[in-house]
């Protein structure tokens, strides 16, 4: 068995392609959806994730800004700015570009966006409304695997899902979105003792733990969904999640590659909540 690729390139263009129309029934009522990133430091990887947002942006007719602070800013002053983009009508999505360099108040930061302006889905509003399935803003990554699958048309109702990465940002919201699909969850994460006995039983096994190769070939079951959603740069230059794609691919029925797999899908959920927060300030009963 050797696994088919789940192409989230393409999946990614299939979907944009769906927004199209969407923004062009805003900007027939005088609405271009707004897109504010706010960036502190200089991070090499953060400028690239920020220009792909911004030219995504541009392919399908959003208006985007990046406000960018050096590392040594204030607090205060990145505070002043999200408080006067939640105050500006024209701007619909808030999203503060994470990592933050060290002595910044993530939290605070990001509570500070206006939660109907939250299209990153890091708001306590938005994650606390992950656990009863009423979230307004999905938190973008796991949205983006949760649309790979439906894709595809794997099931996960009834499903054993292992998740690899318990962090705030796509294990735990992924976890909490599979429970709403019926899906039966478990959590994995540095402090699992033979992490191999959990990723055995998985159907689908989506890894998001930030170590290369940290999946192996006798780790996953014959047949299983394997999603990486893990991104790392080797010392040789290379992108790499972290499944052992080569390896795994043998035993798996579909796998994402890396890079190429979820990552376009996360820029994309962004243009989506952002143009689900435009069209909701247009109609505030939605």
């Amino acid at each position: 068995m050797t696994a088919q690729i789940i192409d989230g390139n393409a999946v990614a263009a299939k979907v944009r392609d769906g927004y199209k129309a969407r923004v062009e029934r805003l900007l027939r009522q005088g609405i271009t959806p707004g897109l504010a990133v706010v960036m502190v430091g200089d991070n090499p990887a953060s400028e690239v994730y920020v220009g792909n947002k911004v030219r995504a942006c541009r392919k399908v007719g959003l208006r985007s800004e990046a406000f960018r602070f050096r590392a040594d800013a204030p607090q205060e002053a990145v505070l002043e700015r999200i408080a006067a983009l939640n105050a500006d009508a024209s701007i619909h999505g808030v999203i503060v570009q994470l990592p933050l360099p060290p002595g910044y108040d993530m939290r605070r930061l990001l509570e500070a966006i206006d939660r109907n302006k939250d299209v990153d889905g890091f708001h306590l509003y938005n994650v606390g409304g992950l656990v009863i399935g009423e979230t307004v803003f999905p938190p973008c990554t796991p949205y983006g695997v949760q649309i790979l699958l439906e894709h595809v048309g794997i099931p996960t109702e009834g499903q054993n899902v292992v998740v690899v990465g318990a962090s705030n940002i796509v294990g735990k919201p992924m976890a909490l979105m599979l429970l709403q699909k019926e899906a039966t969850v478990a959590i994995c994460h540095v402090k699992t003792r033979d992490l191999a006995q959990f990723t055995i039983l998985a159907d689908i096994l989506v890894v998001a733990a930030g170590k290369p190769d940290l999946i192996t070939a006798p780790m996953v079951k014959r047949g299983a969904v394997v999603i990486d959603v893990g991104i790392n740069r080797l010392p040789d230059g290379r992108l790499v999640g972290d499944v052992d794609f080569e390896a795994v691919k043998e035993r798996a029925s579909w796998i994402t590659p890396v890079p190429g797999g979820v990552g376009p899908m996360t820029v994309t959920m962004l243009l989506g909540n952002t143009i689900s927060a435009a069209e909701r300030a247009a109609s505030p009963r939605l």
